[in-house]
């Protein structure tokens, strides 16, 4: 006698789910009070920060490991993630650097083969509290519409008055200095000591990626912690100087500033990223501000004024560049803007070897058509 199966309904499969998923709730509360209920996924706890969201649909491990974002609790705007795991390499610090993790839908199984783990497992080895199944679409709009700010992520927090009385606790990213707090404790090199160009590095956050793209390209590095004074930095006898991105707010560096202004003096090649870049505009008496909800994501279109290309470029910011105050500085050129909302993306001095970019050139994760930088600074150095 043969026996015949018959198949679910498709409501039926989705109760059936529902009833073995044994994972348990988590809450998601905003600093204005918006509250969503989802479903723990990673390490169990309370997290809180800065919220904020990156538009990419691939990359989400690199993204975790920039240091820039440390503080912050991030929304992956894509409808999926996890699908093609971790890998050991795919990585921009030695470890996750965001606060929290807020998504969509999460994929327990990856189908890349070079992958070493699955996400979940990344996660709790993090020890990483994040809250799937929220409409991340609609979270994105009301940041957008509202504004950055403040968020706490809980699964032992239940009630709304023990979330908020944890979320006041949160400090806020404006004025906050955070850069110190993940550079290098000591200087390290990287590359061939034998190269002909020398390349000090000051770590405010950098990404290996970025250091990867100088030694790449030949160059031998020395990368120093986030308070070396220029005397320090001078003894390495670099042809140039690179200043990092990072995270926090770079109107609480002036430490940094007062760096940069010393670096600016040798009259040596001088590139800067993301934060960098804003540290060079501080350094030129050109103010920074906070953004109402940042750039992050892959796919931020820029006009390059000196040779009117457009590039396709990586972001990670939430503080820019005052842009009334960078038209009026007579020794700086404005050489980069974003198509989208028209913010300063490069400057150079006119009189010094100095130019720095907003976005990420070394673009993991992300499109490289901005790598060329790279190229342009070392041949500043070596013409």
């Amino acid at each position: 006698m043969s026996h015949c199966s018959i198949k679910p309904t498709f409501a039926e499969f989705v109760f059936f789910m529902a009833q073995t998923n044994t994972q348990s709730p988590a809450w998601l509360l905003l600093q204005d009070g918006t509250l969503f209920k989802g479903t723990s996924f990673g390490a169990k706890g309370t997290a809180g920060g800065e919220i904020c969201f990156n538009t990419g649909m691939t990359g989400y491990q690199e993204v975790f490991t920039d240091p820039s974002y440390t503080g912050q609790v991030l929304i992956m705007n894509t409808a999926y993630i996890g699908n093609y795991g971790v890998k050991n390499d795919d990585v921009e610090s030695d470890s996750i650097k965001i606060s929290g993790l807020i998504c969509k839908n999460v994929s327990k199984r990856y189908s890349r083969m070079v992958a070493n783990d699955s996400l979940e497992n990344y996660l709790l080895s993090n020890n990483l509290v994040a809250i799937c199944d929220v409409d991340t679409r609609a979270l994105v709009q009301h940041i957008r519409s509202k504004g950055a700010m403040n968020c706490i992520i809980s699964t032992e927090l239940t009630d709304e008055k023990s979330l908020a009385d944890a979320l006041a606790k949160v400090p806020d990213m404006a004025g906050l200095e955070l850069s110190s707090q993940v550079s290098a404790k000591e200087a390290y090199t990287l590359g061939n000591p034998d190269a002909a160009i020398r390349i000090a590095v000051m770590d405010y956050g950098v990404k290996i990626k970025i250091l990867q793209c100088m030694t790449d390209r030949g160059a031998y590095l020395k990368v120093f912690p986030a308070k070396t004074g220029i005397e320090e930095l001078k003894k390495f006898d670099p042809h140039g100087y690179f200043i990092s991105n990072g995270p926090g707010d770079p109107a609480s560096m002036d430490y940094a500033v007062n760096t940069v202004k010393d670096i600016l003096a040798t009259n040596k090649p001088f590139f800067g990223i993301c934060l960098g870049h804003q540290l060079l505009a501080r350094a030129n008496n050109i103010p920074t501000f906070k953004m109402h909800h940042g750039h992050r994501g892959l796919n931020h279109p820029v006009k390059n004024l000196i040779t009117g290309k457009a590039e396709i470029t990586t972001q990670n910011h939430g503080f820019g560049v005052d842009p009334e105050a960078v038209g009026k500085a007579d020794n700086i050129e404005i050489t980069h803007v974003n198509l989208n909302d028209g913010s300063i993306e490069g400057i150079r001095m006119k009189n010094k070897p100095a130019f720095s970019v907003q976005y990420h050139p070394e673009a993991t994760p992300g499109p490289h058509d901005s790598r060329y930088l790279f190229d342009q600074f070392l041949e500043m150095i070596n013409p």
